[in-house]
């Protein structure tokens, strides 16, 4: 009797080379890298889709003291997971800075997804925390809490009075029950 474990191993030693060389950077600059333009041009429409979705969204954002946007964050995973995007920090409605999320995870998990993240800082503490930290991280350097929203795309407007809140889209809009725990933001070096 033959045993196909070989041909198993063999896919989750590649799936992991390829999760840990996307995490650890060893792919990124080559295969996810954005221009600075892209970038901007994608949180634009990241966050003209966010404005119809969420009934306050512009307010919410025109009230932040910073908003980073991830426009497209992919998540694949076989076992053991992994995710990479590229994002902007806006103040007042200007790109000041790019980074990167990145995330690793392990537990059933099969397939692939793309995302939007959008993260506001409502304290000016925390958002100088993230821009004079390298590798700043959900949950060590600060909670973040994730929203939801009710019917009619109405806020959870109790959890808008912390510090930092996300809000996640998927394909089919604004995703429920996700965290971004252990998410790793990093600065970039964008032109």
């Amino acid at each position: 009797m033959k045993k196909p474990i070989a041909g198993k191993k063999v896919v989750g030693i590649l799936g992991l080379l390829a999760i840990g060389l996307t995490l650890t950077g060893g792919m990124t600059k080559e295969v996810w890298a954005a221009s600075a333009r892209e970038i901007d041009t994608s949180v634009d429409v990241t966050l003209n889709r966010f404005y119809k979705e969420v009934g306050d969204g512009k307010k919410i954002v025109q009230d932040a003291k910073g908003v980073l946007v991830f426009p497209r964050v992919f998540k694949a995973g076989f076992g053991i997971g992994g995710e990479y995007g590229e994002g902007a920090l806006l103040i007042k409605g200007k790109a000041v800075d790019y980074y990167s999320t990145a995330a690793a995870s392990i537990g059933f998990q099969i397939g692939a997804q793309k995302k939007s993240i959008i993260i506001l800082f409502t304290q000016d503490e925390v958002l100088n925390r993230l821009r004079t930290t390298s590798n700043w991280k959900a949950g060590a350097d600060a909670s973040i809490a994730v929203i939801s929203l009710g019917a009619g795309g109405s806020v959870d407007t109790a959890k808008l009075n912390e510090p930092i809140i996300a809000f996640i889209i998927g394909q089919k809009g604004l995703m429920y029950n996700l965290t971004l725990e252990g998410a790793k933001f990093t600065k970039l070096n964008k032109k």
